[in-house]
């Protein structure tokens, strides 16, 4: 028997000025989906069913971008994707460009186990679920008024990238995605961080996921996210690739979040895995290694367990909504340092 662990997160680039009923509001969202996770691993639930569970309760709540509250296209609809790793034998499953599947997640972990492939995408991703009867929705369930108003902020901008959850009467916001635009022929803008081009104070991509290793020390690790806001259609980002948004074997599990196009260029997920089994280092050092000097110029955070039992996780950002929890009874959520 080994001893359990699980962390999730909320996406990572965090306004440093996000008003504090948002910060609580995160907090709770983080902590009741925390819980989800922590009962079914006292129960003694298999890794893979947690981490699917508790995404999906994260992919519910429309707080964070995935599922419910996905960022929307230019075209002003959701394509979500989603992707779930088991560590016993690095099995895995990934959809893109899903947007009538109440849970993308669980369409991907269909694929893993009832298909002969580890990939599905748009038409052939939707046609599958309905064939495997999961649950599906019309494409309007998942857009939130605040995402409709941002989308149309975003475009004023000229910014794809822009979505953070500030309500949009908020000056901030406005003055914000001025700056962006302002920014866009060259000039710097005064925060001085941007992320893509875009200022980080207002470039958070809250994708959402889930690390756990169980009591037996089996590892896996989802994630799912609704994109950028103002992407163009069909844009694919790290969280549906394994090895780069996600990844899980007998070492650890590993869900990332952050600058997708960073993250893929560097394959963050799996190279946190191959420092620890190349390099020797614990997860925590891999982590900080990985973080600090594989991402080049892009911005991006990560949640991490390892088979063992630890916990660990690193951005080099303006903070992170993360939870984790362990079987000695520790467990904290937080966003900045």
């Amino acid at each position: 028997m080994a001893p359990w662990a699980i962390a999730i997160h909320g996406g990572a680039g965090v306004d440093p000025n996000l008003p504090e009923h948002r910060q609580e509001e995160a907090k709770r969202v983080l902590a009741r989906c925390l819980q989800v996770g922590v009962d079914l691993l006292r129960a003694g639930a298999q890794a893979l069913d947690v981490v699917e569970a508790v995404v999906r309760e994260l992919e519910t709540d429309p707080f964070f971008n995935s599922g419910r509250g996905s960022a929307l296209t230019r075209a002003g609809t959701v394509e979500m994707e989603a992707s779930i790793m088991d560590g016993r034998g690095r099995r895995c499953g990934a959809v893109s460009g899903v947007s009538t599947v109440k849970n993308p997640v669980s369409l991907a972990r269909r694929v893993m186990d009832n298909s002969p492939h580890s990939y599905l995408a748009f038409d052939g991703a939707e046609e599958f679920a309905r064939a495997q009867g999961l649950e599906t929705v019309d494409n309007s369930y998942f857009i939130t008024d605040d995402n409709v108003g941002m989308l149309k902020l975003a475009k004023e901008a000229g910014s794809i990238l822009f979505d953070y959850r500030i309500p949009l009467a908020g000056t901030d916001t406005c003055s914000a995605l001025a700056g962006a635009a302002d920014s866009n022929g060259g000039g710097v803008h005064k925060a001085g961080m941007v992320m893509n081009g875009l200022p980080i104070s207002v470039y958070a991509p809250e994708t959402v996921g889930c690390a756990v290793v169980d009591a037996s020390g089996a590892c896996a690790a989802a994630t799912s996210t609704g994109g950028l806001m103002n992407k163009m259609a069909g844009r694919i980002g790290d969280s549906p690739l394994i090895g780069s948004g996600t990844y899980a074997c007998g070492a650890c599990a590993v869900s990332c979040t952050g600058e997708g196009e960073a993250i893929i260029r560097c394959t963050l997920a799996r190279d946190v895995a191959a420092v620890m089994e190349y390099k020797g280092l614990p997860l925590q050092q891999a982590v900080d290694y990985c973080v600090k000097e594989r991402l080049d110029q892009g911005f991006a955070g990560l949640i991490a367990v390892s088979g063992t039992g630890e916990v660990a996780y690193g951005f080099n950002c303006t903070g992170m909504f993360r939870g984790c929890a362990t079987e000695d009874g520790f467990m904290e959520v937080g966003i900045w340092e």
